[in-house]
């Protein structure tokens, strides 16, 4: 899934899922790698966090290589879930990368290990408390709107994070591979001089508006095959 992923972005999943009218599935604005550039792509492990890593552990047990951690720490902001050892355990268990709703910590040592790791941001304090672990603790995970499981791939990248149904990745890809290129040769002719106006036409949309309020711009560039929105 790395692989399939390494050439694309999570804009253009975000677009492809738009233009297959798959569900737009992203986590909540802010959650980036904690080094800029790092990626990720895999199969969801979820994991719901209450105060201890023995529930990251005990998903290890079940993890294959190339799988994500998805930690659902309900977003909080008043501690970190997610450190050193945990990470190193990950990556000890074959998971590709970590994704937390919620914060890490020990940020000098997880850009030592490089496993990505995805987050809120950075804060000292570790849990003080001990809630009761929930039967489907290894099951489901929430990420902002979204419940997650072990039927969904997902996709980060300094742009956010993406879910995406397993069973749908392949179609996602192929589209998104399609919008990239696309907009690689858009972007080549503005570089050599074509703007964009030229390009997509932008005086006969104008002219088509002008004729049919309801004509959008989306649909201007689905008839002539441009990309740009999606």
């Amino acid at each position: 899934m790395t692989e399939d992923f390494a050439d694309l972005s999570t804009p253009l999943i975000a677009d492809a899922c738009v233009r297959l009218g798959e569900p737009l599935r992203a986590a909540p604005a802010g959650i980036l790698p904690v080094v800029a550039g790092q990626r990720v792509a895999g199969r969801v492990l979820p994991a719901r966090h209450y105060g201890s890593v023995d529930v990251f552990l005990e998903a290890f047990t079940h993890a294959a290589p190339g799988d994500v951690l998805v930690i659902d720490n309900a977003g909080r902001r008043d501690e970190a879930c997610i450190g050193d050892l945990a990470v190193l355990e990950a990556e000890a268990a074959g998971v590709v990368g970590v994704v937390v709703w919620g914060l890490h910590r020990d940020t000098p040592d997880l850009i030592e290990i490089g496993l990505p790791v995805f987050s809120y941001g950075r804060h000292a304090p570790g849990p003080v408390r001990l809630d009761d672990q929930e039967p489907d603790a290894l099951t489901t995970a929430r990420f902002g709107d979204h419940e997650v499981t072990a039927a969904d791939v997902v996709f980060g990248d300094e742009d956010g994070v993406l879910f995406v149904t397993a069973d749908r990745v392949d179609a996602v890809l192929e589209t998104a591979r399609a919008l990239f290129r696309t907009e690689r040769e858009q972007a080549r002719r503005i570089r050599a001089g074509e703007t964009l106006r030229a390009q997509t036409r932008f005086d006969e949309y104008l002219a088509g508006r002008a004729e049919d309020p309801s004509y959008t711009f989306r649909r201007h560039l689905r008839r002539i095959g441009g990309a740009i929105e999606e």
